[in-house]
């Protein structure tokens, strides 16, 4: 099973900016949807932003729109999820995603590939 392999997270002041990384090691996901999933202990991972195959179209939750980018550069395989202006509630586990179907999607049953994740706690 391909693992997608997450970095960059630590720890960040409030009001601060992040920038975490998602690399996919012996494959190739530039077809393929991307997206991250933040998870804080005892809840389900939640959405915040995709990106489709191409990397033309993104998709965000409302929570972060305005503050998060996520891009992708398909010479390096790898997804980026830029996060400004910082909050103590965007701690959490962020977890990367690919998807085999076509498309851009927020449900995170569209995605089968997954990364183990990278912390990220911003403290107030």
């Amino acid at each position: 099973q391909v693992r997608l392999v997450e970095s960059g997270g630590g720890l960040v002041q409030a009001g601060g900016p992040l920038g975490l990384s998602c690399a996919a090691p012996g494959r190739t996901f530039n077809s393929n949807p991307m997206a991250w999933f933040p998870q804080v202990p005892g809840k389900e991972r939640e959405f915040v932003a995709a990106i489709n195959g191409k990397g033309g179209s993104t998709y965000y939750a409302d929570s972060v729109k305005d503050r998060f980018i996520i891009s992708r550069e398909h010479a390096k395989n790898t997804v980026y999820l830029q996060m400004n202006s910082l909050k103590p509630e965007d701690t959490a586990v962020y977890h990367c995603a690919a998807s085999t179907d076509a498309g851009i999607y927020a449900n995170k049953y569209r995605y089968s590939y997954w990364g183990q994740g990278t912390q990220v706690t911003v403290s107030s």
